[in-house]
């Protein structure tokens, strides 16, 4: 991408504790630069027992100080804090928790966290132990009182042999938490604790034989976000995904996959009873064959015989319908519509017409084409309410579409 000038670009520090997932903030020093963004790393001195400082200094192309006695005339450790728009600490570690929580400022990166006025995001990585240890709870309650974010983390692999709650999230997926706060600072509270939400994501496969199906062009990153943002936003999130192009399931998600469109619907109508929210992301195939062949359909030179289509069924609405008639217990359901427009009407009026046809509670309105929703980073679009509220949602990540429908569910689910 092009990079404005070195003003221009928002200004990350980036705090790394003594974890030996420190040399997966590489990775998340590389993304943030790599999208424009002007980062400077203070690794703590238990940090760069694993990761050196040249390594950080070459892939920010800024100088790295662990104390507040270098450039004393700067006065760093005011300084950086003042002059952030975000502060993000991967990882971190129940020490540096610890020490943030009590209001230490024993070296550069606690002080910049003392200081620092913007948002402040912190990512925890440790063992399981120390995880669910009532210190680390008690300490990450503390900081997120202070108006600290502190992420899920994960569940995975450890060090060793061992395998628990306590790993670091992807780093593509940190790197789009830091992208979503210095959009919206406020894109990430705790809002959605205690509640229970179910997304489906990604485009449905009908097979056609054993190697062919019929398919759409969805990524699934629209639904993966949600399911993100939701979960770091305090819910127990369901993910139930159709074909999603191997994206990484986001830290504190529980993930369901499955193929065609009447699996999926089967997943669904189970999942999404009891819930406070269900969203219908996926891209649902609208057809299947009436009758899959059960060999390789052969080439042939008169050309392939004709292929009979079926209706696939319309999960949004069999939700909707199922909760009328008081067989499904779900707070609210939202959906999307992916709309191309023509010369008759608009995406937008489309997208009205189908909330009426649907009866669902919000509506997202995407207009498709064009490099424009399907396997691409960002989305636009429309939000509709049942109750004629219209909002328009401006160009940005798929996250900060997402957040904006956080905030609509999370103030419906408020007035219930």
């Amino acid at each position: 991408m092009t990079q404005g000038s070195t003003e221009d670009r928002p200004r990350v520090v980036l705090g790394v504790s003594g974890g030996i997932a420190a040399y997966k903030a590489c990775e998340v020093l590389r993304g943030l630069t790599e999208s424009g963004h002007r980062v400077r790393v203070a690794p703590t001195e238990a940090a760069l027992q694993f990761v050196g400082a040249a390594t950080f200094e070459a892939l920010s192309g800024q100088p790295v100080e662990t104390g507040v006695f270098s450039d004393v005339h700067e006065v760093p450790h005011v300084r950086l804090g003042q002059e952030a728009d975000l502060v993000l600490v991967v990882p971190a570690t129940a020490d540096l928790m610890a020490r943030a929580a009590n209001g230490q400022a024993d070296d550069l990166l606690t002080s910049t966290l003392l200081t620092a006025r913007c948002p402040v995001l912190m990512v925890p990585a440790m063992h399981t132990e120390m995880w669910e240890h009532p210190a680390t709870q008690r300490n990450i309650s503390t900081l997120r009182g202070d108006g600290v974010v502190v992420a899920e983390s994960d569940t995975g692999r450890l060090t060793g042999a061992d395998t628990g709650k306590g790993r670091l999230p992807d780093p593509a997926e940190i790197v789009d938490l830091a992208r979503l706060l210095l959009a919206a600072g406020n894109a990430l509270p705790r809002d959605l604790e205690g509640r229970r939400v179910v997304i489906s994501a990604g485009g449905t496969r009908e097979p056609l034989d054993p190697v062919r199906y019929l398919g759409n062009r969805s990524s699934g990153r629209q639904g993966y976000a949600l399911a993100r943002v939701a979960a770091h936003r305090g819910a127990e999130v369901t993910l139930v995904a159709g074909h999603t192009a191997e994206l990484v399931t986001p830290a504190g998600v529980r993930l369901i996959r499955t193929g065609t469109a009447e699996e999926m619907r089967s997943v669904m109508l189970t999942e999404s009873d009891g819930a406070d929210a269900v969203v219908m992301a996926a891209a649902v195939a609208d057809f299947k064959v009436s009758a899959q062949a059960g060999y390789k359909i052969k080439k042939s030179d008169s050309g392939p015989e004709p292929v009979a289509l079926a209706k696939n069924p319309d999960i949004l609405s069999e939700l909707v319908e199922a909760r009328a008639a008081g067989k499904l217990s779900a707070s609210l359901i939202a959906g999307f519509a992916a709309e191309t427009g023509d010369p008759s009407s608009s995406p937008l009026e489309y997208g009205r017409d189908k909330l009426a046809r649907k009866g669902c509670d919000l509506l997202v309105v995407n207009a498709v084409g064009e490099g424009r929703a399907f396997e691409v980073e960002d989305n636009a679009g429309w939000l509709l309410g049942d109750d004629g509220t219209e909002t328009t949602i401006p160009h940005g990540s798929k996250s900060l579409l997402a957040s904006t429908l956080w905030d609509a569910v999370n103030r419906r689910l408020a007035h219930q």
